[in-house]
């Protein structure tokens, strides 16, 4: 994947507002609003508990807000499945990688890649299979797995996982990325590799980060979303946010000890 040096479109890529989602007496996510633009590089924030996973639920289908709408690109999603919600441009990756043991590397990026609406006849046409192949070879050497495109997936490391598990997500050439915590289990090589690329993504994907690696969140996001409780405690430029003093307390409440530095994460 190369980078892109066309200008980010203007307009809104999602919108949330007034999201709100309780678990029995637990209010998960309570009365988020958040507006980002196409091309967005966001990064949302917390210790752990906040509701970040739940709020990545929110926006890609996989569960439905108690109140208020998310609306992608112009268009209330706010009740739709998380398959139309796929077809209209949102991907994402998972704190646990899904991946099919059972079918090869390569095999799990060009069944995540094929054109919605099923695979029909056009699975077995040779001329589609090599053209959905090379692309999906083209996301593998940009997530560092070129070389085990013909292992099964199931012998993949953990890390090696999370890399396909990313590659799977941008072989639907999505609108919208939502990263759940991409770097966890990621040696300094892989996150180096994940930075390069991120840092490649078109402009006109917008991107939400969820990532506990400060460093990571420092290098990419432009704006961050601090959470804790499910509320937003700050949402602004990145750097402002992590020296907010929020940013501290919020961690301070759930950590035994010393607060981790905005800047180390430690």
């Amino acid at each position: 994947m190369t980078p892109t040096t066309t200008a980010a479109p203007t307009g809104t890529a999602l919108e949330l507002t007034g999201v709100t989602r309780a678990f029995g007496s637990l209010t998960a996510v309570d009365d988020v609003s958040l507006r980002l633009p196409p091309g967005a590089r966001h990064a949302v924030i917390g210790p752990n508990g906040a509701g970040k996973t739940t709020l990545l639920n929110l926006i890609a289908g996989t569960d439905r807000p108690d109140r208020g709408s998310i609306v992608l690109g112009g268009a209330d999603v706010t009740r739709t499945s998380t398959a139309r919600r796929s077809r209209a441009g949102i991907a994402r990756s998972f704190q646990q990688p899904t991946v099919i043991g059972a079918l090869t590397v390569l095999d799990n990026v060009v069944l995540a890649g094929w054109p919605h609406g099923g695979l029909g006849a056009a699975w077995r046409r040779p001329a589609r299979l090599r053209e959905r192949a090379a692309a999906a070879g083209s996301h593998l050497e940009a997530v560092g797995l070129a070389d085990a495109a013909h292992w099964p997936a199931s012998r993949l490391s953990h890390g090696q996982r999370r890399m396909l598990d990313l590659a799977a997500a941008l072989a639907g050439e999505p609108r919208l990325l939502l990263l759940d915590e991409p770097a966890a289990g990621l040696t300094d090589g892989d996150i180096g590799r994940l930075l390069t690329l991120l840092d490649s993504l078109p402009q006109s994907v917008a991107v939400i980060l969820v990532e506990h690696h400060v460093e990571v969140v420092a290098h990419f996001a432009r704006t961050v979303t601090v959470l804790a409780a499910g509320r937003v405690l700050v949402t602004a430029p990145t750097g402002e946010a992590l020296a907010h003093p929020s940013v501290r307390d919020a961690y301070r409440g759930t950590v035994t000890g010393t607060a981790p530095d905005p800047k180390t994460g430690r």
